[in-house]
This record gives structure tokens, C-alpha cells and sequence, in this order.
């Protein structure tokens, strides 16, 4: 059985930290997760996505949109984030 390190197998797949390749797979995997969590937490609290998009003043499209991880700008974020009592902290690395 051979066994394999993330980071290789993101090089393999993906290419080498700051490619672009790299860097677009990147963003695809936070807007993927950020949808996750919006997505969990609207359904803990038993909201539907209108109900979300009236509170935020949006349309339900774009809330779908959002927890599909096809479109999360910062600023939508944080109104979703408020919306659904979550924090969004920036660490410095």
C-alpha cells in the first residue's frame, strides 16, 4: 500500500504553490467550504434560502448561488454571516 502527503498530491493535481493552476483550485476550495457553512448553518436554524435572501435583501438565486461556492464576495459574506449569527475571523499568518 502506498500512502501519499497532501501537499504532493495537490502538486500533482493542482501544480506547485503560486501557480496559477494552484491558486485557482485555491479559491475554488474556500468558496466551496464557505458554502458548506452557510449551507449547515441556514438548515440548523431551519431557514429556507428565500427566507435568507428577503433578511439579507437579496433573491434566493443568489443565495443557492452562494452555497454552491459559485460566487462569495467578502462583502455578501459578511451579510450572510450576520444573517445566520456566524463570525468570520482574520488571522495573520
Amino acid at each position: 500500500m502506498r500512502t501519499y502527503k497532501a501537499k504532493n498530491l495537490l502538486s500533482e493535481r493542482y501544480g506547485q504553490k503560486g501557480t496559477d493552476s494552484r491558486e485557482k483550485f485555491r479559491e475554488s476550495a474556500y468558496t466551496y467550504y464557505f458554502g458548506e457553512i452557510i449551507r449547515n448553518r441556514r438548515k440548523e436554524l431551519k431557514m429556507s434560502q428565500a427566507t435568507l435572501a428577503e433578511i439579507v435583501g437579496k433573491k434566493r438565486p443568489y443565495i443557492s448561488r452562494i452555497e454552491n461556492g459559485e460566487d462569495v464576495k467578502i462583502s455578501n459574506l459578511l451579510l450572510v454571516a450576520n444573517a445566520l449569527d456566524l463570525t468570520i475571523q482574520l488571522t495573520a499568518r
